[in-house]
């Protein structure tokens, strides 16, 4: 899917009142808009904000060249805005974006946080995409003795006779309206629902897209 150009972001920003530090400087949080990823961190003064709503891309100070600076300008991976938030405090920014081309640090990785006590490791994303990404891990790394490769190898007919079975239980679960049962058996029905989309190799961006784009 190509990704939407971007545009000034329309909501309103007090930008005389954000709580800038003694040096002019906020810092601002960067975010996937669809799944929550934390991408990276870096500061904005006022200009930048400024910029950053006029056009709809993040534009950051950098503190070691004294100088304004668009994200992805020479690498091309920019983050279209999606939202822009600031706490209770008013001296922080969280952003909500698109990253184009899904890196955000400049070594490569999707996000700066991406170590664990010294290991690489990929950042926390909400829980469905990181059921979804053992799951793609399982079928790109086979094992016997999982039940996701099982599902996986027996193909359209084992993974959708899975989904059609636990749908029934859902039904049933709400028809006794047992509230344990139906949590355990709606989330029955993501996992079987998550194993089809990897077999298709859809990813769950492409839902959540679906779902941002109904939301409006």
């Amino acid at each position: 899917m190509p990704a939407a150009e971007p545009t000034p972001i329309s909501q309103s920003i007090p930008i005389d009142n954000i709580r800038y530090d003694e040096r002019g400087l906020v810092p601002a949080i960067v975010q996937d808009y669809l799944d929550g990823t934390v991408l990276m961190m870096a500061w904005m003064n006022r200009e930048s904000l400024q910029k950053t709503l006029a056009t709809g891309r993040t534009w950051f100070w950098s503190r070691s060249r004294a100088e304004l600076w668009p994200k992805g300008e020479t690498s091309g991976h920019v983050q279209n805005v999606k939202s822009l938030r600031y706490d209770c405090d008013s001296d922080a920014l969280l952003i909500g974006v698109e990253q184009i081309g899904d890196i955000a640090c400049h070594t490569g990785e999707r996000s700066c946080f991406h170590r664990v006590d010294g290991q690489k490791q990929a950042p926390p994303a909400d829980t469905l995409s990181q059921v979804f990404e053992v799951i793609c891990s399982r079928r790109d790394n086979p094992t016997e003795s999982s039940y996701t490769c099982k599902l996986l190898a027996g193909g359209d007919n084992k993974i959708l006779k899975k989904i059609g079975e636990e749908a029934a239980e859902v039904v049933m679960a709400c028809k006794d309206d047992d509230k344990e049962a139906i949590a355990g058996e709606v989330a029955d029905l993501f996992y079987h629902t998550l194993v089809a989309l990897a077999h298709h190799q859809v990813d769950i961006k492409a839902v959540y897209r679906q779902l941002q784009e109904r939301r409006r």
